[in-house]
């Protein structure tokens, strides 16, 4: 990957004087979660506007996660790792002073790399039209905080649908932790759950014990991350790469403990060999994400067919026949997670990436179509959407784009593939029952697309 040279010197004695003094972008070093951290490090100021219906189990989760919890008051002179506002009991527009009230005494008393969550109810789950207006203007005030905020924190929103206040927690969890650092302004909907279990009884240091992840093009890049996250979490990952890069998996699966599984996904025969192997080998899978995907760039003008179909079939087509015969041969159990890779070009497009974007586009298609119908089989089914992620394929670009995808986002700097990698994890999580048919964008709050 090629080295950030701008955030170096940037955070350089000499080049923090020299940002401040021009008003040049300034990235901080970002705070990545490590094992043994705790959820949260710092105190947590929360607050409610009047009938709010989700005080009480936000309280609970942070209790549980060992949150330093403050009530509004104390010293103005009192600095917050984290803010959490739960808004869901604004019923009109009127009532939305309730939360400037809260943020203009507070916002600037966030701490660098804090957290910013709004809590709400989905507009689509409001009892009259007032309601559900002033819950949607809740997704103008988070998104418009995570780019004031600065300094590595981020700000999300999070809807949580009436009677799924006890689904909650793996997302406070994950939004509230180092391993969400490069996940902003971003709208979260959590409903019922749809499989089965609870996060009774779950150890959040390693959630996946016992669980199976299958992990395609999990030879390098964002794919080797999520192998070592998903391992890391607990999981045996059967990783799955074309036969080229059997090395290089093989690799990988050793260091995790995990097992290998070399196969084109676009041959005629993977689906069904997928499938056997994952039941003959383990008895089924768990976890399933489709991280496999490839590029092959021109403008739409100058695109060959073979290109074209290249890209569909391996982004687009695949997972959908992967899915399909898993399904079919009930390989995946209940209480399972199917994740796939989007991307922020399927959200904005691309110039010369039309195939790709097209791909990527279906993906998020994926997910619209198929979540319900997968809730009904106790599965959940999401999408993670990165934008511009340090890997050797941005490496590669002119040296003018690669800058501006990293300065173009709230965080002014590029991903990692970790970054990826945890948003997937908490996706995958047992305790994410009621996660399910999200798109979340891992960009750091993109300037471009939504």
């Amino acid at each position: 990957m090629a080295a950030d040279r701008y955030a170096q010197l940037i955070r350089s004695p000499v080049g923090r004087v020299l940002s401040k003094q021009v008003g040049l972008p300034a990235p901080v070093e970002l705070e990545r979660y490590e094992r043994g951290q705790p959820v949260i490090d710092g105190p947590v100021l929360l607050g409610a506007a009047p009938s709010g219906r989700l005080l009480e189990p936000v309280t609970a989760v942070l209790d549980r996660a060992g949150a330093d919890v403050r009530s509004r008051g104390g010293s103005s002179e009192e600095t917050f790792k984290a803010l959490l506002f739960d808004a869901s009991g604004i019923a009109s527009s009127d009532q939305l002073v309730e939360a400037w009230d809260f943020f203009h005494a507070t916002i600037r008393r966030v701490r660098a790399s804090g957290r910013v969550i709004v809590l709400g109810t989905a507009p689509e789950d409001c009892a009259k039209p007032a309601e559900a207006v002033a819950q949607r203007a809740l997704e103008g005030l988070s998104r418009s905080i995570g780019k004031e905020v600065r300094r590595g924190a981020t700000s999300q929103l999070v809807y949580v649908a009436p009677e799924a206040e006890d689904e909650i927690e793996s997302t406070l969890r994950f939004f509230l932790s180092p391993k969400s650092a490069y996940v902003s302004g971003q709208v979260v909907r959590i409903g019922s759950a749809v499989a089965g279990g609870g996060s009774e009884g779950i150890d959040w240091e390693r959630p996946q014990s016992g669980r199976v992840a299958l992990v395609t093009g999990a030879a390098r890049g964002i794919g080797e991350a999520i192998a070592d996250v998903l391992a890391r979490d607990g999981a045996h990952v059967v990783g799955l790469d074309v036969p080229a890069l059997s090395g290089e998996l093989d690799v990988v699966t050793q260091r995790i403990g995990g097992s290998s599984l070399t196969v084109d996904i676009t041959d005629s025969d993977a689906p069904e060999r997928i499938a056997s192997h994952l039941l003959e080998a383990h008895g089924g899978v768990d976890v399933v994400i489709h991280n496999a995907g490839v590029t092959r760039d021109k403008t739409l003008g100058r695109m060959t067919e073979e290109r074209w179909r290249m890209v569909i079939d391996i982004n687009l087509v695949a997972p959908q026949r992967i899915d399909a015969e898993l399904f079919e041969r009930r390989a995946v159990r209940e209480n399972g997670r199917v994740v796939c890779v989007s991307s922020i070009s399927g959200i904005a497009g691309n110039a010369g990436q039309t195939n790709y974007a097209t791909s990527k586009a279906g993906v998020i298609g994926i997910v619209q179509a198929f979540s319900a119908l997968l809730a009904t089989r106790g599965v959940t089914l999401n999408a993670v959407a990165p934008g511009f992620i340090e890997t050797q394929m941005t490496a590669a670009m002119p040296i003018a784009t690669r800058e501006a995808g990293r300065r173009m986002n709230s965080l002014a700097q590029g991903g990692l593939p970790i970054d990826v990698a945890e948003t997937i994890a908490w996706f995958a999580s047992p305790g994410s029952r009621g996660v399910t048919g999200n798109v979340v964008r891992v960009c750091g709050q993109s300037l471009i697309g939504a």
